[in-house]
This record gives C-alpha cells, sequence and structure tokens, in this order.
C-alpha cells in the first residue's frame, strides 16, 4: 500500500513524539495501521509526503541511489536575479559539500496553495518570490540551506511532487491511496 499524504505545517513525519511539550505527528490523520514514511520532510515545511507498509517500495522511494526527483515550491525573500537562479541551477557548496544541479525556474505568480497555520510573516519593505525546485538528492533542510546560500532565505516550502506522485488538490491533513504513481 502507498498513501499521499499533505503533510501540514508543524507536523513531525513519525506517529510518536517524546518532545515537551509534545508535537503534533502523524498519529491524528487516521492513516491505515502499518504505514510509515517513505523519507521526510521538515517539520516547518509541507506538501507530499508518502508512506508505504512496504520496505522495499519505501527504499525506493527515499534512497537516493534512486534518484528519484522531488519538487518543491519555495516562496523566498528577496527579488531573485539571474546570477542567483543560475547559482541554484549549477548546484551550491554547503557546510557538507556541493550539491548537485536542481532544476530551478522563477514563478510569474504564486501558486494556489491554501493558507498556512500560521501565516509567513508579510514585510511591506522586502519583496518576496515563489521557485520551484526540482532535486534528485535529499539532504537534511537542503532547499532551505541552499536558498539562504545564494541570499535568498525560504519563507514557505512546500513539496508538491515525488517522481511521479503528486499533491494535486489533496488539502493539508487528507490522505489518499497514491496507487502506481500516476495520482
Amino acid at each position: 500500500m502507498l498513501i499521499a499524504f499533505n503533510k501540514p505545517y508543524g507536523v513531525l513525519c513519525q506517529f510518536t513524539d517524546r518532545g515537551v511539550p509534545p508535537r503534533r505527528t502523524l498519529a491524528e490523520f487516521g492513516l491505515p495501521p502499518g504505514v510509515y514514511a517513505a523519507g521526510r520532510l521538515d517539520f516547518d515545511s509541507e506538501g507530499l509526503l508518502l508512506l508505504t507498509d512496504e520496505g522495499p517500495l519505501a527504499q525506493r522511494i527515499s534512497h537516493p541511489r534512486h534518484k528519484l526527483r522531488k519538487t518543491y515550491l519555495a516562496q523566498v525573500e528577496g527579488a531573485p536575479q539571474p546570477a542567483q537562479l543560475q547559482a541554484l541551477r549549477a548546484g551550491v557548496a554547503l557546510n557538507d559539500g556541493p550539491t548537485l544541479p536542481a532544476r530551478v525556474r522563477l514563478l510569474e505568480a504564486p501558486p494556489a496553495l491554501w493558507p498556512r497555520d500560521p501565516p509567513v510573516r508579510y514585510r511591506k519593505t522586502v519583496p518576496d518570490a515563489w521557485l520551484e525546485i526540482g532535486l534528485s538528492e535529499g539532504r537534511n533542510r537542503q532547499v532551505r540551506r541552499m536558498t539562504a546560500a545564494v541570499g535568498l532565505p525560504t519563507l514557505r516550502l512546500v513539496r508538491a511532487a515525488i517522481g511521479p506522485w503528486h499533491l494535486a488538490d489533496l488539502p493539508p491533513g487528507a490522505w489518499r491511496e497514491a496507487g502506481d504513481g500516476t495520482s
């Protein structure tokens, strides 16, 4: 079984939390028993999370050697300049080594997304923009670290797709069976 879940902001990608105070987890969303996350999505990121009860499938989805492309929508602070976009496309030097080249596209208009709770802080004097970023590696907080490295801190991050699986119109906190990757 493969489940596509739209993880809300402020939810852990696990079913329990021993933190004090406890944080929200996947346990509150009525997911089928026996599934677990195939990969991770940061606590403060939103969007597509795949869950499965099949170990080999989880491995194919999450292991970097399979190079399954992940597509993100990133709201960044600042007005991206061509050199910044090119740096992201070429690969960025991070403290754990250079990243692979990314597919990066400046969106002309904000994507049609649900409101975030809590909302992203709006500042009249600081412009922001939306980027579509495609990666085939999956380092810890990679998109956030890459955009920060080129001077465009990420304000909001939504994963829209993993390989053939897409978030589409799935609302936050909802899930559906993902099938063969055409969802």
